[in-house]
């Protein structure tokens, strides 16, 4: 036969357990971990998500650009190395650089020089692939003018921007992806989707 003291001590005991459990402070802390997990279970993403990928009609934007200024035809000039950009929302001019794989490159190249596929996405000789190569998802920054080629200097993958982003060298699996582009007024404009997912295997 239990003790009144004993019962008294376990009847205490049970009710600050209680009362620690469902006080204001550990009723938020249970409610946030709740949160916690409902997200990591759910795959919740912020509303704004920064890795939606170029939209036609979006704008481009130089990379660093603080000033957003709208990429124009007159900004890209003719054979000159390529420039790197990501596209922007033309509503709130929102630059979608949360994702590498939104990088752009842009090049004007003469049209005569061009294949059928390359002319068709190019808007008054200016051409866009994505920026990351396919090999190792590094930058495509590099420019070969006498050979007017694109160089990852990663591995040293080479892609023709005349013949759609064909690779020529290196161990790039196959054509740097093209997206087509168009002017309206005198700014460079997204035209449609890239030709193939961007990106490539990351790098070891």
């Amino acid at each position: 036969m239990k003790s009144k003291s004993n019962e008294t001590d376990h009847r205490g005991a049970s009710e600050g357990a209680t009362d620690a459990c469902t006080s204001p402070q550990r009723r938020k802390t249970f409610k946030l971990m709740a949160c916690a997990a409902l997200v990591a279970t759910t795959g919740i993403r912020p509303a704004a998500a920064e890795e939606d990928g170029p939209k036609v009609g979006d704008l481009l934007v130089r990379d660093g650009d603080e000033s957003k200024t709208p990429l124009t035809g007159a900004d890209v000039k003719l054979e000159k190395k390529q420039l790197i950009v990501y596209p922007a929302d033309p509503t709130t001019m929102k630059v979608k650089d949360g994702s590498r794989l939104n990088r752009i490159v842009v090049i004007k190249l003469d049209p005569q020089q061009m294949d059928a596929e390359t002319a068709a996405r190019a808007a008054d000789g200016i051409i866009a692939f994505s920026a990351v190569c396919v090999h190792q998802s590094c930058d495509v920054n590099g420019w070969l003018p006498a050979q007017k080629e694109f160089l990852c200097v990663c591995h040293f993958s080479r892609y023709s921007p005349l013949r759609h982003g064909e690779v020529t060298a290196g161990p790039a699996p196959r054509p740097l992806p093209m997206i087509p582009v168009k002017l309206e007024g005198d700014r460079l404009v997204i035209a449609g989707d890239f030709s193939a997912p961007p990106g490539g295997a990351p790098q070891a």
